[in-house]
């Protein structure tokens, strides 16, 4: 029994949060992944009638495969709840996204949503956030920006790709991976980063998660 086996077990369970006639937000990552793939079942089984908004093309495509009904965020006014992953999640229950790119569109879902489930295995928990902080920058503000964040304290490093060609968000902004050692104040420094002109959005999410799924090893899981 593995982590894949303990995702598979909570998406399972996460489903009763789920209600015909919901709009669901679906993140970014493995575990979305392994959530549409539940949520498609349900749909089949129980007939409802579901409507998703995908944070990228990745999960659109695997959304649409499903047969799973989409509609984009400015098509609605609410989500009634968003399943997602995580790259960290601190012991105050914030949490860093963006490892894959698409934090300015999982933060506008979770600016919608009703209710937020957050499902990461248990290497994704720490006391302290440790790792990188990804941001998410307009091109024309990528110098301003690293100065303003050494200002801060972090060291940057611009995200790329295989053959170091800047890595583009779907919104054709690029990632700068800001490094502030450990993080004690989260929601204080992701207020500051948010107030540097050209800076579009925070891998700090600040508005915490109502339901944290943690996976472990042997398949099994706990809700914190």
């Amino acid at each position: 029994m593995s982590y894949d086996d303990a995702m598979k077990a909570l998406s399972n369970d996460a489903l009763k949060f789920v209600k015909d006639g919901f709009v669901i937000g679906l993140g970014s990552g493995r575990a979305a992944t392994t959530l549409v793939n539940s949520l498609s079942s349900l749909i089949k089984v129980k007939n409802y009638n579901i409507r998703g908004v995908s944070t990228s093309l990745q999960i659109k495509i695997i959304a649409e495969k499903k047969g799973i009904p989409l509609v984009e965020a400015d098509q609605i006014d609410h989500i009634d709840v968003v399943f997602d992953g995580a790259d960290q999640i601190d012991s105050q229950r914030y949490i860093i996204k963006g490892g894959g790119g698409a934090l300015l569109r999982e933060n506008i879902l979770f600016s919608l949503a009703n209710k937020i489930v957050v499902m990461a295995d248990e290497s994704k928990f720490v006391k302290n956030f440790t790792r990188t902080v990804p941001v998410e920058v307009h091109p024309l503000a990528r110098n301003s920006v690293i100065n303003a964040i050494k200002k801060l304290g972090g060291k940057t490093e611009l995200r790329s790709l295989d053959r170091g060609y800047p890595f583009f968000t779907e919104n054709g902004n690029i990632i700068l991976d800001c490094n502030f050692g450990v993080i004690k104040s989260p929601k204080v420094l992701s207020q500051k980063i948010k107030q540097i002109p050209g800076v579009m959005e925070s891998g700090i999410f600040v508005r915490k998660p109502d339901i944290i799924y943690r996976a472990m090893t042997g398949g099994k899981f706990e809700i914190i």
